[in-house]
């Protein structure tokens, strides 16, 4: 930061603008999700619950939760960021951000902070519909809630990246919807990999999705597909990933400066 000051008024400027974006919509971005959740329980905890009674023993209206709960924060997390730093490209004031005195620090600070505050509000709200359909008990609420900051931070960062590597509105939508999406899926989120044929087991773990799943599941059930360590590492390591791609991006000006 060349020896200046943190500049904490201008990652608060851009924080709060993103927060008064978020409560501009705070119809659309809760009501979704919400009513999302409830007809996931309808489908499968009453549909497939009936046949499957438990999971790990864990009753299999119960198991799902912190799944649901991680396929929106994956996919929320990376819109909120990516739509965040993508609109400021899209009208042209990227270039007043990147001319103000701010550090590409601050600036990242600023919006990650925002899309993954956003996330984990919206992680906290779906728990809480979640308990209304299955009675929820979190054996590790600590770990719980490092593993919710932790995944939203993480994926806000990746959000970030593809709003700024994204030349239009959809292409944001491709990596979210084409592959975060489907690996969610494949990863665990209505079922356990044990549940799977050696052969496809050994195929899953190559889905990194499987170790943050898993490890949130952890936090609530005590059972999980892989280790708790090995999911932190995990999770650990896509925000180190994505850290060390965000600073490459601001000393090349990969699509900021052109």
């Amino acid at each position: 930061m060349s020896g200046r000051a943190f500049n904490r008024h201008g990652v608060r400027a851009i924080y709060r603008f993103e927060m008064a974006r978020f409560r501009r919509t705070l119809w659309q971005s809760v009501a979704t999700p919400v009513i999302t959740t409830s007809l996931y329980f309808v489908v499968f905890g009453a549909a497939i619950g009936s046949r499957m009674t438990q999971v790990q023993g864990v009753p299999y209206g119960a198991f799902i939760v912190p799944g649901l709960v991680m396929l929106s924060l994956f996919t929320q997390s990376i819109l909120n960021a990516s739509f965040g730093i993508h609109f400021p490209k899209f009208i042209g004031t990227i270039y007043e951000i990147l001319s103000a005195p701010i550090s590409p620090l601050e600036i990242v600070l600023g919006y990650v902070g925002a899309a993954a505050t956003k996330s984990v509000m919206l992680g906290l709200t779906i728990l809480a519909t979640a308990a209304l359909f299955v009675p929820l008990h979190i054996l590790h609420p600590g770990w719980m809630v490092g593993f919710l900051v932790l995944t939203a931070a993480s994926f806000s960062l990746f959000g970030f990246i593809i709003g700024i590597w994204a030349q239009n509105f959809e292409q944001m939508q491709v990596i979210p919807m084409l592959i975060i999406t489907p690996l969610t899926f494949l990863g665990g989120t209505f079922y356990s990999i044990d549940m799977l044929p050696p052969f496809w087991r050994t195929v899953t773990l190559f889905n990194p999705l499987v170790y943050l799943i898993s490890g949130f599941r952890w936090s609530f059930y005590g059972a999980s597909d892989v280790g708790v360590r090995v999911s932190l590492a995990m999770t650990l390591g896509f925000l180190l990933v994505c850290l060390a791609v965000v600073a490459w991006i601001f000393r090349t000006g990969y699509r900021l400066k052109n």
